[in-house]
């Protein structure tokens, strides 16, 4: 019962947590495009499409936390963690879309305006710094609710609304230099900068959220854990591992061992040997799927 709790105290943390995400995301991108266009600022417009993908990101995890705490059914035997991977590289894709078309509008601008673009700083200014304080706050939040629900989707999500901050700075003292310099063409350059900065961002999102859909195996430091874990039962009857495989579906660490035991071990200490070692394994890595075959040694 209090396993069952903690599930559904951690579910609807992800709820209210990609909820806020998706609300901050939402009313900062109505801010910073219509102050985009009303001052004229290029740069605060491409900030306002880094947040509108941030936007789409948030529906999109959001979404996904809700499918994966789904138990797992007749069509998703395994359960619905995927789809918090799938929402992570949909986020990937979206801000490498974005990241073009900043950098597009960019350097049309400069070959079409350049140093006949004006704007109204001042204005720019007020909406970058709001912006950058409602995103650190945001991010830090939904960040820290990911790594404690071990969120993949959430994570990302912070981690977009963070690279929001990075990014709203550059802008921030580019328009400042604008300001008092009267060097317009700065502008649409801290611009490309921007969105230079979200490609890079966006690439590394891609690849973290493809190796989950790809089932690549867990880090080093989760396969040392299991190492360890297993050499602590070799007393207890273990004598020895033939297979480890490891993947991860959302939050959910997938771990199927085949390991040697006495050829006279009964069904029923086996059994026994096997739960600890789920459970124990359950303790150290948190959100496991632990499936295990046993062989006879020598086998």
């Amino acid at each position: 019962m209090v396993y069952f709790n903690s599930m559904e105290l951690n579910l609807s943390s992800k709820k209210v947590t990609g909820a806020i995400s998706l609300f901050s995301n939402g009313f900062l991108t109505a801010l910073k495009v219509l102050t985009g266009i009303l001052t004229g600022s290029i740069s605060l417009l491409s900030e306002g499409m880094h947040s509108f993908g941030d936007c789409l990101a948030s529906l999109i995890a959001f979404y996904s936390v809700v499918e994966s705490e789904k138990p797992a059914d007749f069509e998703h035997q395994f359960g619905h963690g995927k789809f918090e991977d799938l929402a992570g590289f949909i986020e990937a894709c979206l801000v490498i879309v974005s990241a073009f078309f900043i950098i597009f509008v960019a350097f049309k601008n400069i070959i079409t305006k350049g140093h006949n673009h004006e704007f109204s700083a001042d204005i720019a200014l007020y909406a970058i710094i709001f912006s950058i304080i409602i995103n650190f706050i945001v991010g830090i939040y939904v960040t820290r609710i990911g790594e404690k629900t071990d969120s993949s989707a959430l994570i990302g999500d912070g981690f977009h609304i963070l690279s929001d901050v990075y990014s709203s700075l550059g802008v921030f003292f580019g328009i400042l230099a604008v300001k008092y310099t009267g060097f317009y063409i700065l502008d649409p350059l801290i611009a490309i900068i921007t969105g230079s900065m979200i490609l890079k961002t966006g690439f590394s999102l891609f690849v973290k959220s493809t190796s989950n859909l790809l089932d690549v195996s867990l880090p080093e430091e989760n396969l040392e854990v299991i190492q360890s874990v297993l050499e602590e039962y070799k007393k207890e009857g273990l004598l020895g591992v033939k297979r480890i495989k490891t993947s991860k579906s959302g939050s959910t660490k997938n771990i199927v061992l085949v390991i040697y035991l006495c050829p006279d071990t009964t069904l029923a200490k086996t059994h026994t040997l096997c739960d600890k070692i789920e459970t124990r394994l359950e303790k150290e890595l948190n959100h496991t799927n632990v499936i295990i075959h046993s062989e006879p040694y020598g086998s």
